[in-house]
């Protein structure tokens, strides 16, 4: 039986996972297995995409990554710890999850990061942003979270996040879909006036390859990165799960 692998979120415009993993599957002639989008607008059409046959392993994007869980038989402690879940093996019917955005945010965070990034700021509040502030506290980095819809004392809203806070918080993480395609003119509100060449300012988004946010750090001789590397890392994890190569 084919092997089917595939991406649950929604809503689904673009999918790197789908032509990562069908240009993989052709470049290193691996046979028998297809990479299939599930875009579905509720988790109660969840049960429906685990009947599909052959079902091996899945990805998980926005908004599932916390929803997913309930569904699951077993979670690595990396998920039960964080609350969020962004791959799924499938094996002999039991569904075991993982979260590989931890992997691919900490070998791609390393490319860029330098000594006075000592202190971020992380603007979300969702699974993507549970997975970057567990790396940060792993590598001893302090963070502030940001969200439009804050929880004090832990979250902090944009209005109150002054130019002070922004200059002294020189590692800057968006973890939200702002100015994610096609709403490419969004971007967190920030005050980008406080941001300096010695910022890094990162974005876990990757289409387009240049955001808005990050348009506007590179305006300021900042450090920049998108979510790209970092997606590779994970899919590449994933592919590794799902295959026990790890």
């Amino acid at each position: 039986m084919m092997k089917v692998y595939g991406l649950i979120g929604y809503p689904l415009t673009h999918s790197f996972s789908q032509r990562y993993f069908s240009e993989k599957f052709s470049q290193e002639n691996i046979q028998g297995c297809t990479y299939q989008n599930f875009s579905i607008p509720s988790m109660d059409e969840f049960p429906f995409v685990l009947a599909t046959p052959g079902l091996s392993g899945l990805n998980v994007t926005i908004p599932y990554k916390e929803a997913v869980i309930p569904f699951l038989d077993e979670t690595d402690e990396v998920v039960k710890e964080i609350g969020a879940c962004n791959c799924i093996r499938i094996e002999d019917g039991k569904k075991t999850g993982y979260n590989t955005d931890v992997i691919g945010f900490e070998r791609s965070l390393q490319s860029g990061l330098q000594a006075q990034h000592d202190k971020a700021l992380v603007l979300g509040t969702g699974g993507a942003a549970k997975a970057v502030k567990w790396v940060l506290k792993k590598k001893g980095i302090p963070f502030l979270s940001v969200s439009r819809r804050p929880e004090p004392p832990e979250t902090l809203s944009y209005a109150e996040l002054t130019p002070d806070l922004i200059a002294s918080h020189r590692l800057i993480i968006n973890t939200t879909p702002l100015g994610m395609y096609p709403l490419v003119e969004e971007c967190p509100p920030i005050d980008f006036n406080a941001v300096e060449s010695n910022h890094f300012l990162f974005d876990l988004i990757y289409n387009p390859e240049t955001t808005r946010f990050l348009q506007y750090g590179m305006d300021k001789g900042a450090t920049t990165q998108n979510g790209f590397d970092m997606l590779i890392h994970q899919a590449e994890e994933s592919w590794k799960i799902w295959n026990n190569l790890i």
